[in-house]
């Protein structure tokens, strides 16, 4: 049975609304990876698979290790088309999609939000700890990305020390979630204020160029790129 949190969660959006936030984010995840995909110079089939698996890979990762099989991606048939759809739009309109790449970015923080919030819930209904449940919203949020950079041949942006932050808000934003439940805290505002946190802070680590520190008194012979 789902807990007394989860349940006030569930009620901070309409089923019919959910479903709109969940295939907008996905949608704008697609874009991203579409639009790798053109920059490697993939043909139409690559670019479709590489914005299918950013767009759906960390939600089926997160719903196959809590055991909500079949994943969504694979009952709702919106949550396939709509990477299809991102696909068709980066295939003809991709030079004007690059200069509106500002704004997928803005996009991209919105879901990075939503998604890792509710990843975080989602896990936890299903009965797992709160530390689990934040590592799985955060899987959720950024599981995509990981995918779409290792099928292009890239070392993932999540390990790269010349990216702005990206995991960190998704990591903020699991933790305000699993520190509302753990305290009875969990509502419609503090769900909110977590997407918010989440979006805001990935929003100024790319406006300032906010990065991880690498390692103490660093000695590598590695040459930078």
């Amino acid at each position: 049975m789902l807990s007394k949190n989860v349940k006030v969660l569930q009620q901070l959006f309409s089923p019919s609304v959910q479903h709109t936030l969940d295939l907008v984010g996905i949608f704008v995840f697609a874009i991203s990876g579409a639009l790798l995909a053109v920059r490697k110079n993939f043909d139409v089939f690559g670019i479709a698979v590489l914005a299918e698996v950013t767009a759906l890979g960390g939600g089926l990762f997160r719903d196959l290790v809590i055991g909500a099989v079949p994943p969504a991606a694979f009952t709702d048939l919106g949550y396939f088309l709509t990477p299809l759809l991102a696909t068709l739009v980066v295939f003809f309109l991709h030079p004007h999609v690059e200069r509106i790449q500002t704004a997928v970015y803005v996009f991209d923080a919105a879901g990075l939000g939503l998604f890792c919030v509710a990843g975080t819930t989602k896990a936890y209904a299903y009965g797992l700890s709160l530390t689990a449940s934040a590592t799985l919203g955060l899987a959720t949020a950024v599981g995509g990305g990981v995918l779409r950079d290792v099928l292009a041949n890239e070392v993932p942006s999540l390990l790269r020390w010349d990216r702005d932050l990206y995991a960190v808000p998704a990591i903020v934003g699991s933790t305000v979630v699993a520190l509302c439940i753990h305290y009875d805290a969990l509502t419609p505002l503090t769900s909110g204020l977590a997407v918010v946190s989440t979006f805001v802070l990935r929003l100024l680590a790319m406006r300032y160029h906010w990065r991880a520190p690498r390692a103490w008194n660093r000695r590598s012979t590695v040459l930078e790129e």
